[in-house]
Protein backbone atom coordinates (compact mmCIF):
# COMPACT_ATOMS: atom_id res chain seq x y z
CA UNK A 1 0.00 0.00 0.00
CA UNK A 2 2.00 3.26 -1.16
CA UNK A 3 -0.05 5.55 1.39
CA UNK A 4 -0.52 9.45 1.14
CA UNK A 5 -0.30 10.78 3.85
CA UNK A 6 2.36 12.80 5.44
CA UNK A 7 3.64 12.20 1.66
CA UNK A 8 4.53 15.56 -0.25
CA UNK A 9 2.70 15.63 -2.83
CA UNK A 10 3.19 17.90 -6.16
CA UNK A 11 0.45 18.56 -8.60
CA UNK A 12 0.60 20.02 -11.55
CA UNK A 13 -2.66 22.47 -13.73
CA UNK A 14 -4.19 22.15 -9.85
CA UNK A 15 -6.30 25.32 -10.91
CA UNK A 16 -9.40 23.88 -11.89
CA UNK A 17 -11.15 20.45 -12.72
CA UNK A 18 -9.36 17.12 -12.35
CA UNK A 19 -5.92 18.77 -10.80
CA UNK A 20 -7.99 20.45 -8.56
CA UNK A 21 -9.82 17.86 -7.11
CA UNK A 22 -6.32 15.70 -7.15
CA UNK A 23 -4.97 18.75 -4.52
CA UNK A 24 -8.12 18.64 -2.54
CA UNK A 25 -8.29 14.64 -2.17
CA UNK A 26 -4.34 14.43 -1.13
CA UNK A 27 -5.39 16.65 1.05
CA UNK A 28 -7.83 14.85 2.83
CA UNK A 29 -5.72 11.59 2.97
CA UNK A 30 -3.11 13.69 4.66
CA UNK A 31 -0.52 15.07 2.05
CA UNK A 32 1.39 17.68 1.88
CA UNK A 33 0.51 20.05 -1.67
CA UNK A 34 2.70 22.04 -3.58
CA UNK A 35 0.27 22.87 -6.35
CA UNK A 36 0.96 25.26 -9.57
CA UNK A 37 -1.27 26.00 -12.64
CA UNK A 38 -1.00 29.14 -15.02
CA UNK A 39 -4.02 30.27 -13.80
CA UNK A 40 -3.18 32.63 -10.72
CA UNK A 41 -7.19 32.97 -9.74
CA UNK A 42 -8.00 29.44 -9.77
CA UNK A 43 -4.61 27.98 -8.17
CA UNK A 44 -4.92 30.48 -5.79
CA UNK A 45 -9.27 29.40 -5.42
CA UNK A 46 -7.64 25.57 -4.56
CA UNK A 47 -4.72 26.28 -2.45
CA UNK A 48 -7.44 28.32 -0.57
CA UNK A 49 -9.79 24.76 -0.21
CA UNK A 50 -6.06 23.11 0.32
CA UNK A 51 -6.13 24.87 4.23
CA UNK A 52 -9.30 24.88 4.95
CA UNK A 53 -9.58 21.63 5.10
CA UNK A 54 -6.46 21.75 7.54
CA UNK A 55 -3.55 21.10 5.28
CA UNK A 56 -0.32 22.45 3.94
CA UNK A 57 -0.10 24.13 0.83
CA UNK A 58 2.40 26.16 -1.32
CA UNK A 59 1.02 27.41 -4.21
CA UNK A 60 3.17 28.58 -7.59
CA UNK A 61 2.03 29.95 -10.97
CA UNK A 62 3.48 27.86 -13.25
CA UNK A 63 3.35 27.07 -17.34
CA UNK A 64 4.74 23.48 -17.49
CA UNK A 65 6.01 24.04 -20.76
CA UNK A 66 9.05 26.51 -20.07
CA UNK A 67 11.55 23.57 -19.18
CA UNK A 68 13.63 26.27 -17.23
CA UNK A 69 10.59 27.49 -14.92
CA UNK A 70 10.22 23.95 -14.28
CA UNK A 71 13.54 23.16 -13.33
CA UNK A 72 14.06 26.29 -10.84
CA UNK A 73 10.37 24.82 -9.98
CA UNK A 74 11.32 21.60 -8.70
CA UNK A 75 14.33 22.79 -6.79
CA UNK A 76 12.28 25.33 -5.15
CA UNK A 77 9.24 22.98 -3.85
CA UNK A 78 12.60 20.82 -2.48
CA UNK A 79 14.14 23.74 -0.74
CA UNK A 80 10.85 24.49 0.46
CA UNK A 81 9.82 20.50 1.86
CA UNK A 82 12.39 19.24 2.22
CA UNK A 83 11.32 16.17 0.47
CA UNK A 84 9.14 15.47 -1.89
CA UNK A 85 7.15 11.72 -2.45
CA UNK A 86 4.75 12.24 -5.15
CA UNK A 87 3.96 14.01 -8.87
CA UNK A 88 1.25 14.28 -10.38
CA UNK A 89 2.08 15.42 -13.90
CA UNK A 90 -1.60 16.38 -14.37
CA UNK A 91 -1.82 19.82 -16.58
CA UNK A 92 -3.21 19.48 -20.32
CA UNK A 93 -4.95 21.62 -22.92
CA UNK A 94 -7.43 20.16 -25.73
CA UNK A 95 -5.50 21.80 -28.83
CA UNK A 96 -8.08 23.09 -30.53
CA UNK A 97 -10.60 20.70 -32.85
CA UNK A 98 -9.26 21.14 -36.20
CA UNK A 99 -8.25 18.34 -38.70
CA UNK A 100 -4.52 18.47 -39.80
CA UNK A 101 -4.91 19.99 -42.86
CA UNK A 102 -6.46 23.23 -40.63
CA UNK A 103 -4.61 23.60 -37.61
CA UNK A 104 -1.90 25.78 -37.70
CA UNK A 105 1.98 24.76 -36.37
CA UNK A 106 0.93 27.35 -33.27
CA UNK A 107 -1.32 24.57 -31.97
CA UNK A 108 0.81 21.77 -32.18
CA UNK A 109 3.68 23.13 -30.78
CA UNK A 110 1.16 24.49 -27.62
CA UNK A 111 -0.52 21.77 -27.20
CA UNK A 112 2.90 19.19 -27.32
CA UNK A 113 4.74 21.40 -25.34
CA UNK A 114 1.78 21.56 -22.20
CA UNK A 115 0.95 18.01 -22.90
CA UNK A 116 3.67 16.06 -23.21
CA UNK A 117 6.91 18.09 -22.54
CA UNK A 118 5.21 19.48 -19.86
CA UNK A 119 4.88 16.22 -18.64
CA UNK A 120 8.82 15.33 -19.79
CA UNK A 121 9.65 18.22 -17.92
CA UNK A 122 7.82 17.67 -14.85
CA UNK A 123 9.07 14.11 -14.41
CA UNK A 124 12.83 14.65 -15.36
CA UNK A 125 12.94 17.57 -12.87
CA UNK A 126 11.34 15.97 -9.90
CA UNK A 127 12.56 12.37 -10.42
CA UNK A 128 15.98 12.40 -8.65
CA UNK A 129 14.25 13.82 -5.71
CA UNK A 130 11.39 11.22 -5.81
CA UNK A 131 14.65 8.87 -5.88
CA UNK A 132 16.24 10.38 -2.82
CA UNK A 133 12.76 10.46 -0.87
CA UNK A 134 13.37 6.20 -1.04
CA UNK A 135 9.43 6.08 -1.87
CA UNK A 136 8.17 8.21 -4.77
CA UNK A 137 6.33 8.01 -7.37
CA UNK A 138 5.19 9.75 -10.49
CA UNK A 139 1.63 9.98 -11.99
CA UNK A 140 1.22 10.80 -15.75
CA UNK A 141 -2.07 11.96 -16.80
CA UNK A 142 -2.25 10.62 -20.14
CA UNK A 143 -6.76 9.91 -21.70
CA UNK A 144 -8.73 7.50 -23.50
CA UNK A 145 -6.85 9.22 -26.50
CA UNK A 146 -3.94 7.90 -25.09
CA UNK A 147 -4.58 4.51 -26.30
CA UNK A 148 -7.18 5.47 -28.88
CA UNK A 149 -6.88 8.05 -31.69
CA UNK A 150 -10.13 10.19 -33.37
CA UNK A 151 -10.26 12.85 -35.93
CA UNK A 152 -9.85 16.71 -35.08
CA UNK A 153 -7.50 15.88 -31.93
CA UNK A 154 -4.67 14.94 -34.05
CA UNK A 155 -2.28 17.25 -31.46
CA UNK A 156 -4.17 16.11 -28.54
CA UNK A 157 -4.08 12.05 -29.55
CA UNK A 158 -0.13 12.70 -30.28
CA UNK A 159 0.44 14.39 -27.03
CA UNK A 160 -1.77 11.71 -24.96
CA UNK A 161 0.07 8.77 -26.84
CA UNK A 162 3.24 10.36 -26.03
CA UNK A 163 2.35 10.73 -22.24
CA UNK A 164 1.45 7.09 -22.37
CA UNK A 165 4.85 6.11 -23.97
CA UNK A 166 6.74 8.29 -22.27
CA UNK A 167 5.50 6.71 -18.88
CA UNK A 168 5.87 2.92 -19.60
CA UNK A 169 9.71 3.64 -20.40
CA UNK A 170 10.19 5.24 -17.19
CA UNK A 171 8.44 2.32 -15.56
CA UNK A 172 11.03 -0.24 -16.72
CA UNK A 173 13.86 2.11 -16.01
CA UNK A 174 12.67 2.17 -12.56
CA UNK A 175 12.06 -1.53 -12.32
CA UNK A 176 15.46 -2.32 -13.95
CA UNK A 177 17.53 0.09 -12.37
CA UNK A 178 15.89 -0.84 -8.92
CA UNK A 179 14.82 3.15 -8.19
CA UNK A 180 12.41 3.38 -5.48
CA UNK A 181 9.86 4.92 -7.64
CA UNK A 182 6.17 3.57 -8.31
CA UNK A 183 5.32 5.15 -11.97
CA UNK A 184 1.41 5.52 -13.16
CA UNK A 185 -0.06 6.61 -16.38
CA UNK A 186 -3.59 7.44 -15.77
CA UNK A 187 -6.52 7.24 -18.20
CA UNK A 188 -9.45 9.36 -17.84
CA UNK A 189 -12.36 8.77 -19.94
CA UNK A 190 -15.56 11.62 -19.90
CA UNK A 191 -14.91 13.98 -17.13
CA UNK A 192 -16.89 16.47 -16.75
CA UNK A 193 -13.69 19.53 -16.58
CA UNK A 194 -13.74 23.07 -18.37
CA UNK A 195 -11.37 21.34 -21.28
CA UNK A 196 -13.82 21.45 -24.13
CA UNK A 197 -14.83 25.49 -23.47
CA UNK A 198 -11.44 26.21 -22.77
CA UNK A 199 -10.12 25.13 -26.42
CA UNK A 200 -12.95 26.82 -27.74
CA UNK A 201 -12.07 30.24 -25.75
CA UNK A 202 -8.49 29.39 -26.34
CA UNK A 203 -9.02 29.33 -30.33
CA UNK A 204 -11.13 32.29 -30.31
CA UNK A 205 -8.29 34.14 -28.37
CA UNK A 206 -6.30 33.83 -31.49
CA UNK A 207 -8.79 35.00 -34.05
CA UNK A 208 -9.89 31.13 -35.23
CA UNK A 209 -13.59 31.62 -35.44
CA UNK A 210 -15.30 28.13 -34.75
CA UNK A 211 -17.69 26.51 -37.43
CA UNK A 212 -21.60 25.50 -36.54
CA UNK A 213 -19.92 22.10 -36.27
CA UNK A 214 -17.44 23.28 -33.47
CA UNK A 215 -19.78 24.64 -31.36
CA UNK A 216 -22.11 21.90 -31.19
CA UNK A 217 -19.25 19.29 -30.80
CA UNK A 218 -18.49 21.37 -27.70
CA UNK A 219 -22.14 21.50 -26.55
CA UNK A 220 -22.97 17.91 -27.16
CA UNK A 221 -19.45 16.86 -25.34
CA UNK A 222 -20.13 19.46 -21.93
CA UNK A 223 -23.36 18.00 -22.30
CA UNK A 224 -23.17 14.24 -23.55
CA UNK A 225 -19.61 13.10 -22.76
CA UNK A 226 -18.14 15.08 -19.75
CA UNK A 227 -20.14 13.32 -17.62
CA UNK A 228 -18.00 11.65 -14.33
CA UNK A 229 -17.47 14.43 -11.75
CA UNK A 230 -14.41 15.88 -11.41
CA UNK A 231 -14.23 14.85 -7.45
CA UNK A 232 -15.10 11.08 -8.35
CA UNK A 233 -12.12 10.85 -10.93
CA UNK A 234 -10.00 11.92 -8.26
CA UNK A 235 -11.19 9.19 -5.92
CA UNK A 236 -10.05 6.75 -8.59
CA UNK A 237 -6.93 8.37 -9.39
CA UNK A 238 -5.19 8.58 -5.58
CA UNK A 239 -7.16 5.07 -4.85
CA UNK A 240 -4.93 3.68 -7.99
CA UNK A 241 -1.63 5.49 -6.83
CA UNK A 242 -2.51 4.06 -3.16
CA UNK A 243 -2.91 0.44 -4.25
CA UNK A 244 0.44 0.95 -6.58
CA UNK A 245 -1.67 0.45 -10.10
CA UNK A 246 0.64 1.36 -12.61
CA UNK A 247 -2.26 1.91 -14.68
CA UNK A 248 -5.35 3.15 -14.05
CA UNK A 249 -8.14 3.85 -16.17
CA UNK A 250 -10.78 6.18 -15.18
CA UNK A 251 -14.44 5.76 -16.22
CA UNK A 252 -16.48 2.90 -17.97
CA UNK A 253 -15.80 5.00 -20.69
CA UNK A 254 -12.49 4.59 -20.77
CA UNK A 255 -12.52 0.82 -19.83
CA UNK A 256 -14.97 0.21 -22.92
CA UNK A 257 -12.59 1.86 -25.31
CA UNK A 258 -9.69 0.26 -24.24
CA UNK A 259 -11.27 -3.41 -25.31
CA UNK A 260 -12.54 -2.10 -28.27
CA UNK A 261 -8.85 -0.55 -29.52
CA UNK A 262 -7.65 -4.11 -27.79
CA UNK A 263 -9.97 -6.31 -29.95
CA UNK A 264 -10.21 -4.24 -33.23
CA UNK A 265 -7.00 -2.78 -33.27
CA UNK A 266 -7.41 -3.06 -37.43
CA UNK A 267 -10.93 -2.13 -37.48
CA UNK A 268 -11.63 0.65 -34.37
CA UNK A 269 -11.18 3.27 -36.29
CA UNK A 270 -13.85 2.88 -38.88
CA UNK A 271 -15.99 2.58 -35.67
CA UNK A 272 -14.61 5.51 -34.33
CA UNK A 273 -15.98 7.61 -37.24
CA UNK A 274 -19.19 5.79 -37.67
CA UNK A 275 -19.48 7.28 -33.67
CA UNK A 276 -18.44 10.51 -34.81
CA UNK A 277 -20.89 10.94 -37.95
CA UNK A 278 -23.83 9.86 -35.75
CA UNK A 279 -23.53 11.95 -33.11
CA UNK A 280 -21.84 15.17 -34.44
CA UNK A 281 -23.73 15.24 -37.76
CA UNK A 282 -22.94 18.29 -39.70
CA UNK A 283 -25.91 20.81 -39.94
Amino acid sequence: MNAVRGKVAVVTGAGSGIGRQLALELARRGARLAVSDVDETGLAETVAEIKALGAEAEGTTLDVGDRAAFVAYAAAVAGRFGVVHQVYNNAGIAGGGQTILETDWESYDRTLAVNLFGVINGTKAFLPHLIDSGDGHVVNVSSLNGFMAQPTLTAYCASKFGVRGFTEALRTEMIRDRHPVHVTVVHPGGVKTGIASSALKEAQARGIEPTAEQLERVRLYNEKLLKMPAERAARIIVDGVEAGKPRVLVGNDAKLVDRLVRLFPRHYPKLIVDFERRRFARS
